[in-house]
């Protein structure tokens, strides 16, 4: 098992998440912290200045002089507060901006290691927004939490402890309006968490209907639903901004009365502490030096009390991104524990269900694309026993209806998903007894839905093997069939396809994906319906180039046009999750039954087109 999943991160406070991600880069959130005690100590030090002029006033002191020196000190912890709390900014914003990389990098690794069907479960809207627009939104609290809200927090306790030690009375006087405070911040708060989850959940839905308008804009306009589709867009946006625009509204009272009565500490103090006075209890120098240090008090607690809001939508976010991080992964180890002998397949007795997700995770249901049926399977046996043989060097053919599992067990065999039981060998060792960089490096898998990056054709096919030079890549795209239509294209291999490749057609996709296997030169060849939208001149073309690629390579090919894999050293016809039969063209032909109507209804096909 892989050394990440024995370290997956449970359920934590913000504090522990941050420290869980920053790693060994704490240095600068440390150091960010200590310069920010010194920019408040310098913030409240010119208050006990103030106060010890004062004092000295009363008690007949009129050295102008000194009054001058004592200004200008105060003028020296301005200065102070300003460089240590630009210090103190700079260093906490570094160390952000590290930690949000690590947090989306580490997201990213974590994608890799899990099954193919709880990623494609994850729907693109939700996923992105949490990727990239709930993690940037951190970028503020982070930055600002770690070192203004602890500084602050130490500071105005640190103050208040001060009021009791010069007399526990007045000190008590000036905490009195407190309660008043935080009354109207309890109501504040009161389901903040759930309110923002709610909030979070809003928005995600309208993340994910934005996506899926935009995606879906040609099947819309085709069949005349513009108007249905927006209007869920339109429910969706209003239901976004309501649940804030009620949160809020529920806030404005509590929020006005916490931020007006909290700060007015002398509100209490100063009848109070001036009743004291006229009966001898307090001097004027003490009375004076507390209520100015209980106006210096409160300044932190009320900076520190801005974050709460933040802290609490930060931890919310945290525990969005630790759902994730939490998801189980592929079963495989770090390292190889034994080394395949060749590169021959065996699975044996593979049974295989797409299953929810466990303890209130997101489900690992994926849309399963078999043929050109896309559909949604949960908590149902689709493989139930497949024994297979797949000799080093072989060509392998499994065809079957669409929805039989063919793409299923490619899928498996590429390692994209566990087997529920049984096991799927390469040289005679279960595939997760080899790690994932081993096994990667092993397989070439194309599938009939090819994803593009929005780059050049070039270095979509370098893909394949990052160090090949631009010789090695306009090579391997004569050899797989695509060099003149590449050539063709306006700026040739320097063409940029587009986001997904929307520039290029599907055909067009397909074939720079072949290249890109080809160009990764692995031993073994998996092409799931790899030219289902090239038309048939190409395909030939295309054929005829991979055959000689994939000489002395281990292939697996998917078809639904049989005509193109009756060559195969060996057919699987697979029907329900079951091997139906198997064998050569010609003796699945004389044997009769699924495989040879299928063939009469292809070639009836053929003849009438």
């Amino acid at each position: 098992m892989s050394d990440t999943k024995s370290k997956k991160p449970e359920k934590r406070s913000l504090i522990s998440w941050i420290l869980y991600f920053a790693g060994e880069k704490k240095g600068p959130y440390v150091a960010s912290i200590f310069f920010a005690l010194l920019s408040v100590a310098c913030c409240i030090a010119p208050y006990f200045m103030i106060a010890r002029i004062v004092r000295q006033l009363l008690d007949g002191v009129r050295d102008w002089q000194l009054f001058l020196q004592e200004c200008g000190i105060v003028a020296l912890f301005w200065f102070g507060n300003v460089l240590f709390h630009a210090v103190s900014t700079s260093m906490s914003h570094i160390a952000t901006f590290n930690l949000l990389g690590t947090i989306r990098k580490r997201m990213c690794d974590k994608l890799t290691r899990l099954p193919l069907g709880t990623v494609l479960d994850m729907p693109s809207g939700s996923l992105k927004s949490t990727m990239i627009d709930r993690i940037d939104s951190m970028e503020t609290t982070l930055a600002h939490i770690i070192p203004e809200y602890t500084s602050n927090i130490i500071l105005s306790a640190a103050l208040v402890a001060y009021l009791f030690v010069l007399d526990w009375r007045l000190a008590l006087a000036s905490l009195a309006v407190l309660p008043v405070g935080f009354i109207a911040m309890s109501f504040m708060f009161k389901d903040n968490v759930a309110r923002f989850q709610f909030a979070l959940e809003k928005t995600k839905i309208l993340n994910d209907t934005a996506v899926e308008y935009i995606n879906g804009i040609e099947v819309i306009k085709a069949f005349g639903k513009s108007k249905a589709s927006y209007e869920r867009f339109v429910t969706a946006a209003k239901e976004g901004s309501d649940c804030y625009v009620e949160w809020m509204r529920d806030c404005i009272w509590p929020h006005a009365v916490a931020t007006v009565v909290t700060p007015s500490l002398i509100l209490s103090l100063l009848p109070i502490g001036g009743i004291m006075f006229l009966h001898g209890s307090v001097s004027a120098p003490l009375f004076i030096t507390v209520i100015i240090l209980a106006l210096s008090a409160v300044q932190p607690f009320l900076i520190a009390f801005t974050y709460h809001d933040d802290i609490a939508k930060a931890g919310a976010i945290f525990d969005e991104v630790g759902s994730i991080m939490r998801l189980p992964e592929l079963d495989r180890p770090a390292t190889d524990i034994r080394k395949p002998a060749d590169n021959s397949i065996v699975l044996k007795n593979v049974r295989f269900s797409y299953k929810k997700g466990n303890e209130g995770e997101p489900a690992a249901c994926p849309r399963v694309s078999e043929g050109n049926s896309v559909r949604s399977q949960s908590e149902r046996e689709i493989l139930h026993g497949i024994n297979m043989t797949l000799p080093q060097g072989s060509y392998t053919a499994l065809v079957g209806p669409s929805g039989s599992g063919k793409s299923t067990i490619a899928r498996l065999i590429a390692s994209l998903w566990d087997v529920d039981s049984g096991s799927v060998e390469i040289g005679g060792v279960d595939i997760k007894n080899l790690s994932l960089e081993e096994y990667n490096r092993r397989v070439a898998y194309v599938s009939q839905d090819n994803f593009l990056f929005d780059m050049s054709v070039r270095d979509n096919i370098r893909l394949g093997r990052q160090n090949a030079t631009d010789a090695e890549v306009e090579e391997v795209a004569r050899k797989s069939g695509c060099y003149d239509f590449i050539m063709s294209l306006d700026k040739g291999f320097d063409t940029i396809v587009g986001g997904s490749g929307a520039h290029l057609s599907g055909g067009e996709r397909q074939r720079i994906a072949i290249a890109r296997a080809m160009m990764k030169d692995a031993p073994i060849v998996i092409l799931d319906e790899a030219t289902a939208y090239t038309d048939p001149e190409n395909e030939a073309i295309i054929q005829k180039s991979v055959a000689r690629l994939v000489k002395g390579k281990t292939l697996i090919v998917i078809a639904h046009r049989l005509s193109t894999v009756s060559d195969a050293d060996r057919l699987y016809v697979i029907r329900n999750g079951v091997i139906d039969s198997e064998g050569t063209h010609e003796e699945l032909l004389a044997r009769g039954g699924l495989y040879k109507n299928m063939w009469e209804a292809h070639v009836s096909a053929k003849d009438g087109e």
